[in-house]
């Protein structure tokens, strides 16, 4: 026999699956007539949650889990985007009355994010630095069949209803490439970042929307691909370099390829900024810094981790649960252009 699922049991009850989970955990208050009729409905379809659901209703570690991705030699709490990202986290989980724990998996590893919970490690997860791969769906799948409280953060994964707080890229991409593409240009090459991250292929459909806009054909010879690392943004830089003349623009995906490429041009007597304008995205403290000053794409990350971090607390206590079952999985932040002086200068 097919082994039920609480989705099944919440259609034929008529109610939403927050709603079955919380009358089979015994969470919260709930209506008799809606407690018989869940009652029934999985009497009649023998369903039986799992044993991790049961026993995370009983039982608090009182930590709210950060998962992050484990990759040798990278120092990822320097980097802005996490270090960011972190302290928005830390700000509410500190605010609620939790403590932070952080978990690193390899990038190469299958996680078992239920393992967490059934070992009491946390109450509730965040996910950062996750990318869209099988395995990564199916672990997600497990979270989300599992009701464990978990949210996305500055990603999402196309056809799953998984909670996120992101931004948006898209048109964050496209006010960059328009800005460029007022100052006169018309070829501009774009260094984006991995396929597997859902900000790449917004910030990739952004830069097209600009250049359809503007009547421009896309041309997927100017797209280069990096790693969000000042050290790709030097390769791309290079690269550039050797097709100087195809292109009199540059949008890169993040301010660190940004300023690699900037780098690479400096090096080879190829003053960014006032000969060729160049922008990037993050808006980190690194784009104000740099020589020139980065025309960027300011993304709220900060608040992106204090939002995504209050979700999962909202889970906890109870509160959240219509906005997992309402179309409203997904919160996006808006993006904000910040012009300086490498795109600014242009021409003078």
């Amino acid at each position: 026999m097919p082994i039920s699922t609480r989705k099944e049991v919440a259609k034929l009850a008529g109610v939403s699956e927050a709603t079955v989970s919380r009358v089979l955990n015994g969470v919260g208050p709930i209506r008799e007539e809606t407690r018989r009729k869940v009652l029934e409905a999985a009497e009649r379809l023998s369903y039986h949650p799992s044993a991790i659901a049961r026993s995370f209703a009983r039982r608090r570690s009182g930590n709210i889990g950060v998962v992050l991705p484990h990759v040798p030699k990278v120092h990822l709490f320097s980097t802005y985007y996490f270090s960011e990202v972190l302290s928005g986290i830390g700000e509410a989980v500190r605010e609620a009355g939790y403590d932070l724990l952080l978990l690193f998996r390899a990038i190469d590893e299958t996680p078992d994010y239920p393992l967490y919970y059934q070992t009491q490690k946390i109450d509730g997860c965040l996910l950062l630095g996750t990318m869209d791969t099988a395995r990564e769906r199916e672990a997600l799948d497990r979270l989300a069949e599992q009701d464990l409280p978990f949210c996305l953060v500055n990603q999402h994964f196309y056809g799953k209803p998984y909670p996120s707080v992101d931004a948006d890229h898209i048109r964050g991409a496209a006010s960059a490439v328009r800005h460029l593409l007022e100052l006169g240009v018309r070829r501009v090459a774009f260094v984006n970042g991995p396929a597997a991250y859902s900000s790449s292929g917004e910030r990739l459909r952004g830069y097209r929307q600009a250049l359809t806009e503007a009547g421009i054909t896309f041309d997927p010879g100017l797209v280069l691909e990096g790693n969000y690392s000042r050290t790709s943004g030097v390769r791309a830089g290079n690269e550039l370099l050797r097709r100087r003349g195809g292109y009199d623009a540059v949008f890169a995906a993040n301010d660190r390829m940004a300023i690699g490429v900037m780098q690479a041009f400096k090096a080879a007597g190829v003053e960014a900024g006032r000969e060729l304008p160049i922008a990037g995205y993050d808006d980190s403290d690194a784009s104000r810094l740099s020589d020139p000053p980065l025309t960027t794409v300011k993304v709220p990350f900060y608040e992106m981790g204090r939002l995504a971090a209050e979700r999962v607390i909202r889970r906890l206590s109870g509160d959240g649960a219509r906005e997992e079952t309402t179309g409203e999985s997904r919160l996006l932040l808006p993006t904000e252009l910040i012009v300086r002086q490498s795109t600014s200068n242009w021409g003078g």
